[in-house]
């Protein structure tokens, strides 16, 4: 069944994004799969959260026929791309790779940033607080990227260091046929909204806005990345996107970013996260608390949701016509 350029094989499945790239959605956050050409290699790039271990399995058992990866590659450190990292890892035995300055949260020595939920947008960035923000503690198995832009396992491709929503944030991209996996430097949905981040109405933002601790850095990787000009982009949320509807989408965002991306108020507007290798040492006072009148459309909202997530066990139209909802709350 094909569904804007993906072949779908079931709710929970994968999806192809391009040749020799698979992905793969778990709730609300997106897992790729790349094999080398000409190769039975591949590479996994992040592992979603606790639950998508086991779908990742099932995927590599049915596209790879259960072969190990040669490497995990992360994008970044966050609770939703490193769920599953200490299983996987465990289980095939294989080496983690990410950007030296994501070291100290994949080594257990330093927790982020605290989440912002004043930058607002929705449910997901209200429950933001209740996010994990702990390290994970790859130590003897994670190891730092080479400075040269180079992959392990991935010769066609070469990654980005894109900060800004994270301190290592890296973006892969492909040359020959400029596909971006972008990870969070920027997204295909409105991932602030519990709706929009189930539902996935396709439209190019800036990175989730409740974890990003230093907008400046965001932008110039955003406006980085938009230069390579991707015809293709997978996102770690949200569908992927292609063509003109995306370099179109894309460029806007460029064009718009601090009005459209960068939070009105929040803790790191203007006042970034201070990081380095060793972790984060400055993290700036946070600002006054969500409004009463806030918390109750929120609240809303979060009913909505809730919703959404019940009809999308039973029915895949339920969403459907629950982005409909979204759309007229989007637009207030």
């Amino acid at each position: 069944m094909a569904n804007n350029g993906m072949t779908i094989k079931s709710r929970t499945s994968y999806f192809e994004v391009a040749r020799g790239v698979w992905g793969l959605k778990d709730i609300f956050v997106n897992i790729y799969m790349i094999q080398s050409p000409g190769s039975k290699s591949w590479v996994l790039v992040d592992t979603g959260i606790k639950t998508t271990g086991s779908k990742i399995l099932k995927m590599a058992e049915q596209l790879f026929g259960g072969t190990k990866p040669e490497a995990i590659v992360l994008t970044h450190g966050h609770f939703d791309h490193v769920g599953s990292v200490k299983m996987l890892a465990e289980h095939w035995d294989v080496p983690v790779y990410a950007h030296k300055m994501e070291m100290p949260y994949l080594t257990g020595r330093s927790a982020y940033p605290p989440p912002d939920p004043a930058v607002g947008g929705g449910m997901m960035s209200m429950m933001s607080p209740l996010y994990p923000k702990s390290p994970v503690d790859l130590t003897g198995r994670v190891q730092a990227l080479a400075d040269n832009g180079k992959l392990p396992g991935l010769d066609d491709w070469k990654y980005i260091f894109t900060p800004g929503h994270a301190p290592g944030h890296i973006s892969l991209f492909r040359t020959d046929d400029r596909l971006l996996i972008a990870g969070d430097a920027f997204v295909t949905t409105k991932q602030e909204s519990a709706i929009a981040a189930l539902v996935q109405p396709k439209v190019v933002s800036g990175p989730p806005k409740y974890f990003t601790c230093d907008w400046e850095a965001a932008a110039q990787s955003v406006y980085k990345l938009a230069a390579l000009a991707p015809r293709t982009v997978a996102t770690g949320h949200g569908r992927p996107m292609h063509g003109d509807e995306m370099q179109y989408q894309l460029d806007y965002l460029v064009d718009h970013f601090r009005e459209q991306a960068v939070p009105k108020r929040g803790r790191y507007v203007g006042n970034p996260a201070g990081t380095d290798e060793n972790g984060v040492h400055y993290i700036p006072p946070a600002v006054g608390a969500v409004s009463t009148r806030s918390m109750v459309m929120l609240g809303m909202v979060a009913a909505l949701a809730g919703a959404a997530i019940v009809g999308y066990t039973q029915s895949r139209k339920q969403p459907k016509r629950l982005a409909g909802v979204w759309d007229k709350l989007s637009h207030r």
